[in-house]
């Protein structure tokens, strides 16, 4: 099974070659525009020089049956379009694309194509935030906050809030009839935002400030008289009652507790199963995020 990695920046290094580098079977292909980068990775996983590549032409003849695109956000809709007429099923780090119409191009271009396209949220395969969709959700409160990041709204929205919001997506327990969006935003940056999402039954609520003091991520999920919260993805604590704390064990490997391998290997063994993997759910998450970006731009235009 040959499998192209394009991009190999710090996700993709940190989190999927590590991943992919060890998979029985697979015929690992790499490929960036930087010499030295694709030589030191190369090297890295001992791949001989024709698995190597700085041309994403060279590495399309390479007739992949999967790709992975851990290239640049700006870079996507290019390289996704080119995967996709070439009929690579295709793994694609959030978003898709920064703009929503490249998005649900490259949606309808893998449809017409029948070809999977896979985006690559991770946290719908983390242990500890797939126990929380076994756990009674009357209310769901996800925190991620940044230290000292104020930024453009749709670069944060895409590149980082995107994760809140398809967590809260995940996890609510029915249909979302109704969506609000609050934000602080000075000189045209971000200082934090929070999305409301409620149905019929439940309230979910995302935060992400980018100006917090600590670098943190923890989701809250409750009903019943009970609560069920992860920190930072590792630490499952129990609460009814006296709470009950369960860390994940010291060996567990980082793209493992943040759902990474569990998504990658999903994806791999959608493809040898000859399954065709749809990028409509995720693009629901997309217009969700568009809809955050032009909720908090219209409060700036109104400040």
């Amino acid at each position: 099974m040959k499998v192209g990695c394009i991009g190999l920046g710090d996700i993709a290094q940190k989190a999927y070659l590590p991943v992919l580098g060890v998979q029985p079977g697979v015929e690992l292909h790499l490929q960036t525009r930087t010499p030295a980068t694709l030589a030191r990775v190369g090297d890295s996983l001992r791949l001989p020089p024709e698995q190597r590549h700085t041309d994403l032409s060279d590495l399309l003849a390479r007739n992949l049956d999967a790709a992975f695109v851990h290239a640049a956000t700006v870079a996507h809709p290019e390289i996704v379009t080119r995967l996709l007429e070439a009929g690579v099923p295709t793994f694609v780090d959030k978003p898709l694309a920064y703009e929503l119409a490249d998005s649900e191009r490259l949606m309808r271009l893998a449809e017409e194509r029948n070809v999977s396209l896979a985006v690559g949220f991770n946290r719908r395969h983390a242990p500890g935030y797939t126990q929380c969709a076994d756990h009674p959700r009357d209310l769901i409160l996800m925190q991620k906050n940044r230290i000292g990041l104020p930024e453009d709204v749709r670069t944060m929205v895409l590149d980082d809030f995107i994760h809140v919001v398809d967590t809260l997506r995940f996890l609510a327990p029915g249909p979302i009839d109704d969506v609000s969006v609050r934000a602080r935003v000075e000189g045209g940056l971000v200082h934090h935002v929070v999305l409301q999402l409620a149905g019929d039954g439940f309230t979910a609520l995302g935060v992400m400030n980018r100006l917090s003091g600590s670098a943190e991520e923890i989701l809250e999920v409750s009903g019943q008289d009970t609560k069920r919260q992860v920190v930072n993805l590792a630490e499952v604590i129990d609460h009814k009652g006296q709470p009950s704390v369960r860390r994940r064990g010291d060996w567990v490997p980082v793209a493992r507790q943040r759902g990474i391998e569990q998504g990658v290997l999903a994806f791999l063994d959608a493809v040898r199963a000859g399954k065709v993997l749809s990028a409509r759910d995720a693009l629901a998450t997309h217009e969700l995020c568009e809809r955050v970006v032009r909720a908090v731009q219209e409060r700036s235009a109104g400040a």
